[in-house]
This record gives structure tokens, sequence and C-alpha cells, in this order.
């Protein structure tokens, strides 16, 4: 197995995170961010392909991804606590733009960074009905076929 393809999507997601929290504090390259995690979380279990390739979809579509995230909070996306915005950016990519993972997936995951990662212990729960209301307009059908 490659070294792009060992570690898992779970730890790809948590290093994506760390990244997009870094850059929206510190607004540094994103090259630069990127080349630090690859070379300092290596050993984190993350598979570097998915990791890059979250990394750089969030930044490429980050104008589409907040404007879904706006339709369903309650606030402008910009006042939304820096991780849960991570959070929501990251998991709002996927829902729209990775069809092959599935919504519960994507929810799931999103819910369990924001319990470790939250900046209230209520996190999870903003990231849940912001993502749950995404996730019913753009993958209707795959959540009417999971009933």
């Amino acid at each position: 197995m490659s070294e792009q393809r060992k570690g898992t999507r779970t730890g790809a997601r948590r290093c994506a995170l760390q990244a997009l929290y870094q850059w929206q504090l510190t607004g540094q390259p994103l090259e630069a961010i990127e080349r630090q995690f690859v070379q300092d979380r290596l050993a984190d279990g993350a598979r570097l392909d998915y990791f890059s390739q979250l990394l750089h979809g969030v930044v490429e579509h980050l104008d589409a991804i907040d404007a879904a995230l706006t339709e369903f909070s309650d606030r402008p996306v910009d006042q939304i606590d820096p991780i849960e915005r991570a959070i929501l950016r990251l998991a709002a990519y996927e829902l729209l733009y990775r069809w092959e993972v599935p919504y519960r997936a994507v929810l799931n995951e999103a819910i369990n960074l924001a319990k470790v990662f939250g900046a209230t212990h209520k996190s999870y729960k903003y990231v849940n009905g912001v993502l749950d209301r995404l996730a019913h307009k753009v993958r209707a059908r795959e959540i009417q076929a999971a009933r």
C-alpha cells in the first residue's frame, strides 16, 4: 500500500480540521500548512491523499460552502466560532462534493470532531443541526432511500 493510501479517512478529517483551523486563524499559505501537517502528522494515521483533497477542496469551494452553510445557520459563517466553522466547512464540502461518502458518515464524523474539539460541550448539537438541514437539502434522495 502506498504512503498516500495508508491511514484512515477519520485521521485525514482530523488533520484537515486542524489545518483548516490554522489556515483560518493565521492566513498562512495553504501549501505551507499542508507541508507542515504531512511532515509532522504522518504518524497520526491520516490517509494523506484524502487529507490533501479535503484541505484543498474546502478552500477551492469556500464561497459555495459558506453560502450553503449560511442558509441553515443562525448567523453569518464568519461569526461562528472558528473551530465549529472549520468543522462545518469540512463536512459541508463532503456533503456537497464527495458523493461517494454517505451522508450519515459525514454527519457522524463531524459530530465526533465537535465533541472532541468543539469550543463548548454543546458544539456538536449546533454542528449536527446545521449539517442535518444541509444534508436534507443536498442529499434528499440518499436520505429518502435510506428510510
